[in-house]
This record gives C-alpha cells, sequence and structure tokens, in this order.
C-alpha cells in the first residue's frame, strides 16, 4: 500500500505506507500527484495525513506537503498530521513546520481537530 485514503465524516485522511522510507521518482510523482488534486479538489477541504507507517521522508516529500498545505489553505482548508514519530517528527521539527500544521497522536484526534470550528 502506497496510499490509502478514505473519508471520516467530513475529513478526507491519506494514510501513507511503509513505502515512504526508500522512494524514487518514479513512485513518489503518483503520490505527489494525488495528493495535489486532493488538496485542491476535496470538500470540505480538510485533510489529515496519518504518518503511522511512516519512517523516512525527505526534501520532496516536504515540499509536496507544503503545496498541498497552500492549495488547502487558499481554499479556506486546514491540514494535521497525525502519527508522526522519530525521524520524521525530527525532520517537521528542524525545518519548523510543525508550527505551521498541528500534529495529533492519532488519526482520531487528528480527525476531531479538524472537525472543530476553525479559530
Amino acid at each position: 500500500m502506497m496510499t490509502e485514503h478514505t473519508r471520516h465524516g467530513d475529513v478526507t485522511v491519506f494514510e501513507l505506507g511503509r513505502e515512504y522510507d526508500a522512494l524514487d521518482v518514479a513512485r513518489f510523482e503518483p503520490f505527489a500527484a494525488e495528493l495535489l488534486a486532493a488538496a485542491k479538489s476535496i470538500e470540505p477541504p480538510l485533510l489529515v495525513l496519518d504518518f503511522s507507517h511512516t519512517t523516512y521522508i525527505g526534501s520532496s516529500f516536504i515540499e509536496t506537503l507544503v503545496r498541498a498545505w497552500k492549495r488547502l489553505n487558499e481554499r479556506g482548508g486546514r491540514m494535521a498530521l497525525c502519527g508522526v514519530g522519530g525521524f520524521c517528527q525530527d525532520v517537521l521539527r528542524a525545518t519548523r513546520l510543525d508550527s505551521l500544521w498541528p500534529i495529533c497522536d492519532d488519526r482520531d484526534a487528528a480527525v476531531a481537530l479538524l472537525q472543530e470550528p476553525a479559530a
């Protein structure tokens, strides 16, 4: 499984597979296209990315996250992350991207957060 996306009420959840620890461009591009298309079209524009099975993210992945967040933000949407651990958490903290997106312990908490009215 590269990604699996499901709906939880009004929130779209992308669960990232273990394959993200060593993606080459040919395997990464379909994910990037799918995520960016969702960020541009999901209604309402609420997106959770579940990192529970992800052990590594690189610069291309981070760039795609930022682009997806910008698309959601332009539409008044929001994005949250969950299940972020180890190296991925260190990368998000080092790049200060953890200040852009709420990072929740689990999927239920992230979905609940996005279902609350925006502050």
